[in-house]
Formats: structure tokens, C-alpha cells, sequence
């Protein structure tokens, strides 16, 4: 059913481009969309799939980054809070406002008024875009939320930040699916081999993971958007940065809901750094850890797994302690932080995810490194304007390239919905009503999907149960989000294996049927190969 994947395939090799992505992350996403809206050639090529790595495992929140207030980098909170204010106000069905919850525990190295007064300067250098923080006395907090243990506690306040409603790679991808419709050529599960300049052409060896073929792409360009890969990646080709990476490992746990209040619940782990728990639709996600690591290929350890359950549990008052079982899915991604000089070293409490593009105009190639969701409209910019300083030409080179569809789509398609009553078909399970999801997640595409569902109301059925996703969603991804995998569309497209445990998806009677819309003939092949995939990650 892959259509979409084999058609760019066979375009790689058969153009000239005037820049090729390596990386299908938000940095290479952005990059993507603003330059194919600009009108400039693009090509997109990713090892793996869409927001794979690092892009799929974050808190999901985009914030201003509070935290830097401690290390008085005030340029980069006031740059990211003006980051923040904008994404907000560019996908306000997406990013939104919510309010965090902070309790300060006994002896913490600073007093709870003090850092109240903090996030009064925080506010204010969010040019007071978001609710006034108030201050909570430990009596207070236990009224507003009854599931904190206030035993320990000596204070604390809330102030507003906001988070992504869906999940990050779902945001991620719609980057990717623009850029596309803006005529990007890009394709996941292709690898780059490595790449040399002849004359004032790229030429870059790639190979179809799929498939095992091989192929060469031309372009003028090339923008190494890697992640955490950006080294290595250099390493092959040759090209010397003034940056490199350095590591840091989070993980998430995610269970069943533990309150319904909507709020971040944000505290101070034992070792110090921001623990969260995080709404997410029916379930809660808790964590993060901060655990410098050599690799970026990390996974979740027993001690990380006790870190998080111990802390909780701690924090909380719960009715009984969580534990391993009561674990729904796992998130473990590396944060890649950006360092000055090869052997260059860093003060890891201090370290900040600010972004950093080393370029070299002549050979006409740039990496980028580090960086953050808050960040990824101004990522976009920065990136066109090397572009052109390269000197590709942007024949549209004002066009914006971000943000929802204009409200009279958003109105055409809201009353399109009411009109079939599309809000009495929102599953039992589902966390919100589909009007406001289907616009959140497919923008103008909703209004055709609207359409399926009018002509065929099976369409609007769930198929594997309790996941939140009907028919139409199975048949729109089958044709225009380049599922290559099971995992691309229950992991990435949806959510349904974060909220979901493995038993309850893999012995759901729907799945095989899930797969043929997916994959057509080759359904039963990819059931079997997500379960080997299952059973080797459990292993």
C-alpha cells in the first residue's frame, strides 16, 4: 500500500536537488517545510522512520525553559519564551497552555517563595502571554491536588508553561507531511552511505533499508540533521564542525491516569533535577531522568526504571505504590547537547538545549546541532536564510511555512461536523471529543476524511479497541503518512502503543485488519515482523 515511499524512491535518484536533508527529526523537519514552501528543491531521507529517535521521546512538553534561570541565562529563556508565545499562537489546537504545579520540599537548596518570585520573572519574560503565577502554601497545594504527600513539603506555586495535546511525533511528522505537499521528495528507511562533492554537486550514496537498493542523489546542498547522529555522520563525509554532542538519557514511564486535574505535577528528584507528571489523554506519564550517556543508542534500565517508580512514589499519596506492572510503555531517548570543540567538556547540570548550525559555505553543507521543540519555527528561519546565503535561490522567499490553516477552513470544517453530528461518534475511550482532535491532527485533510465517513459510516468505527484512532485514520495514513512499519503508525502516527499495552494491541481481533488497510497484501508479513520486533525489545 506504500505507494507514497516507492514513487519518492524512484524520484531520488532521478533529480537534481537543491538541498538534501539527512534526518527526519524536528530539525530536519522544519528544515524541510520552510524550505519547500519557499520553493526550493528538496529532498528528505531518514535511516529509520519519521521522528525515530530522539523527535518521539520527549516530555512533550514545548516550554520556555525555566530552568536556565538558575544558571542566569537569561538570553536563552527570553529567547525561548518569545519561542513558546509563537508556537502557541501558531497551533493553538496543538501546543497548548497548562498549568505546572510545583511543590518545594523541606531543605531544597532554595526557599519556595524565592522561586516563586522566579517564575515571576519568568512570567514577565514571557511578555505575560500566559496566567499569573501564584504562590501555594502546603495547606493550599493538598486542596488543589490530593494525590501529593504535603508531609515533607514547605511550599510551592503554579505557573503556566504548555505541551504538546497529541504526542511529539505526530507534530513532528506534520512538518514532513507540508513539506511534502510543498513537493519535498522524502522517504524514511533510507540510509545515507556517505557523500563526496564533485564540482558543485553532492553526490550521496544512499541504500533503501527495505529493500537493500542502492542509489546516488544529487543536490547542491546538504544539511546533516541527525540528531544525535550528526558526528558520525560528519565523521563519513569528512567535514569538520566547531560543535559536537554530548548525551543525556531521559525516560518516561506511562500508566493508567493517576488524577484528573490537568495540571503538570512538577517536584525535585532526589538527585536534584525536575520530575514530572505529565497529563496524557487516559493515561499519566511520570519521569525524567537525566543520565549522561557515551551512546545514543539507550535503553531503559532497571535503576532508571526504580528511579522514576521510587520517586513517585515518594511525591505521592497514593492508595498503593505504583509498580513494574502497573508500567504501561516506556519512553527512552537521548538528549543530544551541543558542545564547542571535540574534546570540549561541559557542566552537565548547566548544559542547556540550546541549538547551534556550524555551516561551511564553501563546500556548501551545514549540521546542525542540539535544539528543542520550543525552538523548531526559529530552526526553520535560520536554516533558509543559510540556504540563501549559499546561494539557493527562495523564489518565494516570504512565504510562511508554519502554523494551522486559516480560520474560514477551520469554520468550513467545524460546520461540516456538525451538521453529521460528528462528535456522537468520539469512542468511549477517547480523551476529548473528535471534532477537536481530527482538526488538531489532519488540518485540512480532515474535511475529505469528514467526507468518507458521510458516504460510509463504517468508516467512522474504531478497529482495535480503546485506541482513539477510526477507520478513515487507518486509511488516511495508509495512503498519505508513508507507514512503512507497524510500529511507524502505533508508535509515531498515533499513539496507540504508548497508551496501550503490547497484550492489548497484539491480541486485539482488529489489528490483522488494521495492518491490510495499512499494508494491503503484505498485512499478515508486517503483523509478524512488529511481533519479532516485540518480542526482541522485551527480551
Amino acid at each position: 500500500m506504500n505507494n507514497l515511499r516507492k514513487s519518492n524512491i524512484k524520484k531520488l535518484p532521478k533529480n537534481e536537488f537543491d538541498v538534501l536533508i539527512l534526518g527526519g527529526g524536528i530539525n530536519g523537519a522544519v528544515s524541510a517545510a520552510a524550505l519547500a514552501a519557499k520553493g526550493v528543491k528538496v529532498a528528505l531521507i531518514d535511516k529509520g522512520d519519521f521522528a525515530g529517535f530522539t523527535s518521539s521521546n520527549s516530555s512533550n512538553l514545548a516550554w520556555g525553559g525555566i530552568k536556565y534561570l538558575e544558571s542566569y541565562e537569561y538570553a536563552l529563556v527570553n529567547k525561548l519564551c518569545k519561542s513558546r508565545n509563537h508556537l502557541m499562537r501558531s497551533y493553538p489546537s496543538t501546543v497548548k497552555e497548562i498549568r505546572f504545579l510545583t511543590s518545594i520540599q523541606k531543605g531544597f537548596r532554595f526557599p519556595p517563595f524565592f522561586i516563586y518570585m522566579g517564575t515571576l520573572l519568568y512570567w514577565a519574560m514571557g511578555r505575560f502571554f500566559t496566567k499569573l503565577p501564584s504562590y501555594l502554601s502546603a495547606k493550599k497545594i493538598k486542596s488543589l491536588e490530593q494525590v501529593i504527600d504535603t508531609n515533607n513539603v514547605n511550599g510551592g506555586f503554579e505557573y503556566s508553561d504548555c505541551y504538546l495535546y497529541d504526542n511529539d511525533a505526530r507534530f513532528v511528522f506534520n512538518f514532513i507531511r507540508s513539506s511534502m505537499s510543498y513537493g519535498c521528495i522524502a522517504a524514511n528507511y533510507v540510509e545515507s552511505l556517505g557523500a563526496q562533492k564533485v564540482g558543485d554537486v553532492w553526490l550521496t550514496k544512499a541504500r533503501d533499508t527495505i529493500s537493500g537498493e542502492e542509489m546516488e542523489i544529487r543536490s547542491k546542498c546538504i544539511i546533516n540533521a541527525c540528531g544525535p547522529f550528526v558526528d558520525p555522520v560528519n565523521n563519513v563525509v569528512g567535514e569538520q564542525t566547531e560543535h559536537h554532542h554530548v548525551f543525556s538519557k531521559g525516560i518516561h514511564l506511562i500508566v493508567d491516569k493517576i488524577t484528573d486535574s490537568n495540571k503538570v505535577l512538577t517536584f525535585f528528584a532526589d538527585d536534584g533535577r525536575l520530575f514530572f507528571v505529565i497529563p496524557m489523554g487516559t493515561k499519566t506519564c511520570i519521569g525524567t531522568t537525566d543520565t549522561q550517556v557515551e551512546s545514543p543508542h539507550a535503553k531503559v534500565t532497571e535503576a532508571d526504571r526504580q528511579f522514576v517508580l521510587d520517586n513517585v512514589n515518594k511525591l505521592l499519596d497514593l492508595e498503593k505504590p505504583i509498580t513494574k506492572e502497573d508500567v504501561i510503555s516506556e519512553r527512552c531517548g537521548v538528549r543530544p547537547l551541543a558542545i564547542k570543540g571535540k574534546n570540549g567538556k561541559a557542566d552537565w547540570v548547566q548544559l542547556s538545549r540550546k541549538h547551534a548550525i556550524d555551516t561551511n559555505h564553501t563546500s556548501r553543507y551545514m549540521s546542525i546541532f542540539g535544539g528543542k521543540l520550543t525552538d523548531c519555527i526559529n530552526v526553520g528561519n535560520e536554516v533558509a536564510n543559510i540556504v540563501k546565503d549559499f546561494g539557493i535561490n527562495l523564489p518565494y522567499a516570504s512565504k510562511k511555512w508554519y502554523g494551522e490553516p486559516d480560520n474560514s477552513i477551520k469554520e468550513e470544517f467545524l460546520h461540516r461536523a456538525e451538521l453529521m453530528d460528528f462528535d456522537s461518534l468520539t469512542p468511549a475511550s477517547s480523551s476529548e471529543p473528535l471534532t477537536q482532535r481530527f482538526w488538531r491532527r489532519y488540518g485540512r485533510n480532515a474535511i475529505n476524511m469528514l467526507e468518507s465517513i458521510r458516504e460510509n459510516p463504517h468508516k467512522g468505527e474504531l478497529l482495535i479497541k480503546n485506541s482513539e484512532y477510526l477507520t478513515v485514520e487507518l486509511e488516511h495514513a495508509a495512503q498519505r503518512e508513508m507507514v512503512t512499519k507497524l510500529d511507524d503508525f502505533l508508535r509515531r502516527r498515533s499513539k496507540i502503543s504508548l497508551v496501550l499495552t503490547q497484550q492489548e494491541i497484539l491480541s486485539d481481533p482488529g489489528l490483522l485488519e488494521a495492518c491490510r488497510i495499512l499494508f494491503g497484501d503484505e498485512a499478515q508479513a508486517k503483523l509478524d515482523e512488529y511481533k519479532e520486533y516485540v518480542a526482541h525489545n522485551q527480551s
